[in-house]
């Protein structure tokens, strides 16, 4: 930890990135299995990464912003409020205009502008949707820890490995829960595979896009936190839980949402 301590943040916020692009590749793979995975499985993973954005929103973002503004003077309510109804406001501006298809949904269900692209551009843009404002918030919370010193910097650190790690766990089914979509539309499995792990390639752009942000308005960290923190919790109650709800699969699904956040959870105090 120490190595990776001593690395610029914009360089840790990449890695980390690149750590969870690879587990949803590592996921996607689950595609060149013999047999598919059942969709109560999909159902579930969908629900285990509702439940770790869930935690992370709150231990890994909302929690540390509320203390940093508390360390600074300021209100402690305010930017938890403003930045999480901004980062909110946010991905709905873009989930309303941006051209997409949720996993699961008929072709007539697509969102956002008009178009006339195909459905499987339509679902790995929904997924890319899906896996900005995670990208974001790992890139945030390595660039909080680079901003103050001593032991709040080690605990911060700490707290965005854990994120980072939760994410990357999710990531893994969450990748199967996209490619093996994309292979029941007629892909081969290696297009289905390609597409699946293309759609966690904007994580690590958004870590350093993050990161570096956070770095030159150093004065809106604990916004920069909650905005993460706010996106992320749109995508789960938009997109993630009604998809894994969908089905008839809720007690799985459901169940998947409590083990997410707790493994999150024990995560996230454990290494932080």
């Amino acid at each position: 930890m120490e190595a990776f301590g001593a690395l610029h943040p914009v360089l840790q916020a990449l890695l980390a990135g690149l750590f969870t692009w690879g587990m949803t590749a590592l996921g996607a793979a689950a595609v060149f299995l013999a047999k598919e995975p059942p969709r109560a499985f999909l159902d579930a993973a969908l629900g285990f990464a509702a439940g770790v954005m869930v935690a992370a929103s709150f231990f890994s973002l909302l929690l540390p912003a509320i203390e940093l503004a508390e360390a600074q003077g300021a209100p402690p309510w305010l930017p938890a409020v403003a930045g999480f109804l901004l980062g909110g406001g946010f991905l709905r501006l873009i989930d309303r205009y941006l051209p997409h298809l949720h996993l699961f949904a008929p072709p007539e269900a697509a969102e956002g502008l008009s178009t006339s692209w195909r459905r499987t551009t339509l679902l790995i843009l929904a997924i890319t949707l899906h896996n900005l404002p995670e990208g974001l918030a790992v890139g945030v919370a390595f660039g909080a820890a680079h901003l103050e010193g001593g032991p709040v910097a080690e605990a911060l650190l700490a707290g965005a490995m854990a994120l980072a790690v939760g994410i990357g766990l999710q990531n893994f089914p969450e990748g199967a829960a996209v490619s093996v979509p994309l292979r029941r539309e007629g892909l081969s499995p290696g297009k289905a595979f390609f597409f699946g792990q293309l759609s966690g390639a904007v994580e690590p752009a958004a870590a350093v896009v993050g990161a570096a942000g956070v770095l030159l308005v150093q004065g809106f960290l604990p916004y920069a936190l909650t905005f993460a923190a706010g996106a992320m919790i749109y995508v789960v109650v938009e997109e993630i839980i009604p998809e894994a709800q969908s089905s008839g699969n809720g007690d799985v699904a459901t169940l998947g949402v409590m083990l997410g956040f707790a493994a999150m959870m024990f995560l996230d105090v454990a290494l932080g």
